[in-house]
């Protein structure tokens, strides 16, 4: 593969149309791999070149934006957001044109590999940079390419000059943002609640001299947002606390399974936790001990705790009164779950899942950059996070597959 283009702009047809004028007498073959419509087009060679032939995979958005939306988890998108965590651990010297370029990347509707498959093609550089100036792309590129400017993999602007690379080279000060202003109006406005909470967990956040990134989208709103039943959250924490006791070394594996499966809680544990309990490592003890914090904050917002702890503090079950902890001493998780009682409200979980959200992009932010931020835990935020985004049902995930897009 030569190189991939990524654009705001969309249309395989365009791409189609631009390569029969490069290759009037070429041969064209349009056709579908997976989700990626394909063209292949084989160019007449001379009397002492061989013919080529050239390869262009396309795909886009099923819904194109100027924006990366939370509940789109399509392939397209989820590499997108890898393309903007990958963009961010960059290291760019001028901090103008990598928010520029990260802008850029919420924008992208599309992507299209480029490669030539046999022989060579004359015309490729011309090709390459006609498409990337009529789609104003940003090109990912391979080294030693007809397109190359680094020794390594790269980025390009539309005019084939170098963005960024490896290295943190730059041959660019400045990256033109552009959005169609038709997919402006195709956008639901965002809801008062969604611009007042995310206001307040910016204004809490610069508080505490915590970068803020107020490109971040809203969260969803009171009103399109469901949160798990307090049954199901009950279920879900007092297996959480039998498989925290092995973290810790309380109880052995063997043990917690028959507690489980006896009080009826066999069925409402994940693959990756009995996958756990079979082969209970140090390493995975370790990982799973950090759910202390989905535990808390669970239990939050199942009203048997009153507050969630400061993000830079640890969680402390043992400050939980007995009678509000699923899992003990003559207690049945049964019962636990029978009397949960009610959640906390949409807006009291939705104010923590936006603080949290954010919170997470900044200890991210500060990772990539070899900062330290002593307002929030990195551990702590992402398994809030965690479990918030599995109370609001973000993207619908089931507990193993939650994510924490930031």
């Amino acid at each position: 593969m030569i190189c991939t283009l990524y654009a705001h702009y969309t249309g395989f047809d365009r791409i189609k149309k631009r390569i029969e004028e490069f290759f009037p007498e070429g041969k064209l073959f349009v056709g579908k791999d997976g989700e990626s419509d394909v063209l292949e087009c084989e160019a007449k060679g001379g009397f002492l070149r061989p013919s080529g032939k050239l390869k262009i995979s396309y795909r886009e958005k099923e819904n194109p934006s100027y924006k990366i939306a939370e509940n789109d988890h399509s392939p397209l998108t989820n590499n997108l957001r890898g393309l903007h965590g990958y963009a961010r651990s960059l290291p760019f010297s001028n901090e103008s044109l990598q928010e520029k370029f990260l802008q850029k990347i919420f924008t992208l509707n599309c992507e299209f590999s480029i490669a030539v498959t046999k022989g060579e093609i004359k015309e490729l550089k011309n090709v390459i940079q006609e498409l990337a100036q009529e789609f104003d792309a940003i090109l990912f590129v391979q080294p030693k390419t007809v397109i190359s400017k680094s020794k390594g993999q790269h980025f390009l602007d539309s005019h084939l000059d170098l963005i960024i690379d490896q290295e943190g080279n730059s041959g660019i000060d400045f990256l033109d943002v552009k959005i169609d202003a038709a997919y402006f109006d195709q956008q639901v406005p965002a809801r008062e609640d969604q611009l007042a909470r995310k206001s307040r967990s910016e204004q809490l956040i610069g508080s505490w001299q915590i970068s803020v990134n107020k490109h971040l989208p809203v969260i969803d709103s009171e009103e399109t947002v469901t949160i798990r039943r307090a049954e199901e959250i009950a279920q879900r924490v007092s297996v959480l606390a039998v498989v925290n006791l092995v973290a810790f070394s309380h109880i052995p594996p063997e043990e917690a399974t028959d507690y489980l499966q006896q009080n009826n809680l066999w069925a409402f544990v994940t693959p990756a936790e009995k996958d756990f309990l079979n082969d209970p490592t140090e390493e995975k003890k370790s990982r799973e001990s950090w759910k202390c914090e989905c535990i808390y904050t669970l239990l939050w917002a199942l009203n048997k705790t009153e507050a969630l702890p400061s993000p830079a503090q640890l969680c402390d079950l043992g400050t939980i009164p007995p009678e509000q902890y699923p899992v003990g001493k003559d207690k049945f998780p049964e019962d636990f779950i029978r009397t949960a009682g009610l959640v906390r409200s949409k807006a009291d979980i939705l104010d923590a899942s936006d603080l949290y959200y954010r919170l997470d992009w900044a200890c991210v932010d500060a990772r990539i950059h070899g900062k330290q931020i002593t307002e929030a835990h990195p551990g702590v935020v992402y398994e809030r996070h965690y479990a918030l985004n599995w109370l609001i049902n973000y993207g619908n995930q089931e507990w193993d597959d939650v994510s924490c897009d930031t």
